[in-house]
């Protein structure tokens, strides 16, 4: 498979997701996405296809003041893989994920997928 992305706009599309995250910006979370994207996250849960959903799905984690950290990325083609931490607050607890992504990229950088390896019922720590 040939692709005209680079491994430096992926890594660098990457960046910007998490660090959009931790910056509470749904608006520009969705912004990275090419139109038509999916989001499965978690991997099983109802697929998110639009715009809408995309925004109503994210502004949802903005809401509950994130902060994270990049732990790895790798890529190779169209397809970055990487793990990130992420810490959200809601009352006086915090809940942290470390989700595993995998996203697939069009030929400008823009996230096609993304699913999300993580489980809700094992994965999440409350402190």
């Amino acid at each position: 498979m040939t692709t005209s992305v680079s491994t430096d706009s992926i890594t660098a599309t990457v960046q910007a997701y998490v660090d959009h995250l931790a910056a509470g910006d749904a608006e520009k979370i969705v912004g990275l996405f090419a139109d038509g994207a999916t989001v499965e996250d978690p991997i099983g849960s109802d697929l998110k296809t639009t715009r809408e959903e995309l925004l109503e799905f994210y502004g949802g984690v903005c809401a509950m003041s994130p902060s994270t950290e990049l732990k790895w990325v790798r890529v190779a083609g169209d397809t970055a893989v990487f793990e990130f931490v992420l810490h959200t607050k809601a009352g006086d607890s915090t809940f942290t994920v470390t989700p595993i992504d995998i996203m697939r990229f069009d030929d400008d950088a823009h996230v096609v997928s993304m699913r999300a390896v993580w489980d809700p019922e094992k994965d999440i720590a409350i402190s």
